[in-house]
């Protein structure tokens, strides 16, 4: 097994929100794209410097609102009107008005569990073990400890310059992440 394949990053801890927010900008400036932070609290601006993109959340839940409203209208329309119709005090078969109110609920449905299970896809979760947590200073990141780690799947990633880079940024330690 090659270095690459053992290693998931190398990851840097710092004693300040300002110093991670600094090298942050400063590794993706160096051309860095896969990187993530890990911070005891919401850091203002941390997302924009590490460059998180858009999500496809909204496209997945538009959709699944779309399928759940053509669904729930279909699923009314055509008992009423094809299978099984039936000429109650001279309504017509097809009165969508009656329709509206299962559809816009069976829309919310459907469109609540894409975005609950949307979620949970595109964020590769459950991951109950993450290899940060194979550092063992790692586990200062929830008291107050602010961690950047460049991933080795980056296309820039040399286990070598990357050390160089992050030790530049003059961080209190740099460790490799084993996967």
């Amino acid at each position: 097994m090659n270095q690459m394949e053992s290693t998931y990053g190398l990851m840097a801890e710092f004693l300040s929100a300002d110093e991670l927010l600094e090298a942050t900008k400063h590794a993706a400036e160096a051309g860095y794209r896969e990187m993530d932070a890990f911070t005891p609290f919401p850091v203002e601006g941390l997302s924009e410097a590490i460059g998180f993109h858009k999500t496809k959340l909204p496209i997945l839940v538009f959709c699944g609102g779309i399928f759940g409203c053509c669904g729930g209208f279909f699923l009314q329309w055509w008992p009423n009107v094809i299978g099984y119709p039936q000429n109650i005090g001279g309504k017509p078969w097809d009165s969508w008005p009656a329709f509206i109110p299962i559809t816009f609920e069976l829309t919310i449905l459907c469109a609540a569990l894409t975005t609950v299970f949307g979620l949970l896809a595109l964020n590769g979760l459950p991951c109950p073990y993450h290899p940060v947590f194979n550092v063992e200073r790692f586990a200062l990141a929830t008291k107050d400890r602010f961690f950047l780690l460049i991933k080795a799947d980056d296309p820039k990633y040399d286990a070598i310059q990357t050390r160089n880079f992050l030790a530049e940024l003059k961080p209190r330690e740099v460790s490799e992440v084993e996967s």
